[in-house]
């Protein structure tokens, strides 16, 4: 296929195990993760966990992307559609409170295929970096039950720098619009866990202070009622480390300041604990799950 499913239109070409586009995968899913995971948000994650299936490659390519084995060298194992589809109903039969997507947008058709051939009675999330193509999302009306997109920035110069999408700021906004449409407002059962509707990530970057709490306004105005995750978890590694200034973790005075500002300006939502800054809490990408069991 010559591919056009993210922001980039680089029209590659993808054949099924292999592309040379930026995401740097073919058409197949390939996969590094496929397990419970309990270290997303209260309300994804639950009691018993989010199915999350970590998938491989990325057109977004951050400079500090913690999972950079997986997005970047593609580290994963290919699977066919219906070994995705088998890989959904095995999470679901762990007790996952939803399947988790994360990182799927150069393989929206695959993943549309698996569910076709196996649709999980539980919500089926799409956790995304943000930076989404309209075309593609609108693929997904009906069959996500939940977005869960990064806002990452609002400096397009800080965009170019650190993922190389100076059009990441007006391309997130316009696709979390879009999301918001598709799902509505969010609806969560009697124990507190999504079951519908879209959440805004937030990392909050070292020495971008500033940037932050302009994002939460703007999501304030421009996306009201939408809850949002501030996120303190930073931590650098990858071509950040050389990168003045993002090569190191955020102090505990930057993340209350944006912190205070969520709930100066009224946004709803949960704020992570800087604790989670360790790459302790990085998943073991070993391919766990992704063989059959």
């Amino acid at each position: 296929m010559i591919c056009t499913l993210c922001p980039r239109n680089c029209r590659a070409e993808r054949t099924p195990q292999a592309g040379s586009g930026l995401c740097g995968v073919g058409t197949l899913p390939k996969i590094a993760r496929a397990a419970l995971h309990r270290w997303e948000e209260p309300c994804i994650s639950g009691t018993r966990g989010s199915g999350a299936v970590f998938f491989s490659g990325c057109g977004l390519r951050c400079a500090f992307c913690q999972n950079e084995g997986i997005s970047q060298r593609a580290e994963g194992q290919i699977v066919s559609v219906r070994r995705l589809s088998e890989i959904f109903r095995e999470l679901e039969e762990q007790g996952a409170h939803n399947i988790n997507l994360v990182t799927a947008a150069h393989f929206v058709p695959a993943v549309i295929g698996a569910l076709h051939l196996y649709r999980p009675k539980i919500p089926i999330v799409y956790n995304s970096s943000g930076y989404e193509s309209i075309g593609t999302l609108r693929m997904l009306e009906g069959v996500v039950d939940i977005y869960l997109p990064d806002f990452k920035y609002i400096d397009p110069k800080m965009a170019a720098l650190l993922s190389g999408a100076r059009d990441y700021p007006e391309t997130a906004l316009a696709a979390i619009r879009e999301m918001r449409r598709q799902t509505g407002p969010a609806v969560y059962d009697a124990e507190g866990t999504m079951l519908r509707g879209t959440q805004i990530r937030h990392l909050v970057l070292p020495g971008l202070t500033g940037d932050s709490m302009r994002i939460l306004t703007l999501i304030r105005d421009e996306l009201p009622d939408t809850p949002v995750s501030l996120m303190g978890q930073y931590t650098p590694c990858g071509r950040a480390l050389q990168i003045p200034g993002m090569n190191r973790k955020l102090t505990p005075r930057e993340y209350a300041r944006v912190r205070a500002h969520m709930r100066a300006i009224g946004l709803e939502g949960y704020c992570q604990a800087l604790t989670a800054a360790d790459g302790a809490f990085i998943p073991a990408f070993d391919g766990t799950g992704v063989d059959r069991a």
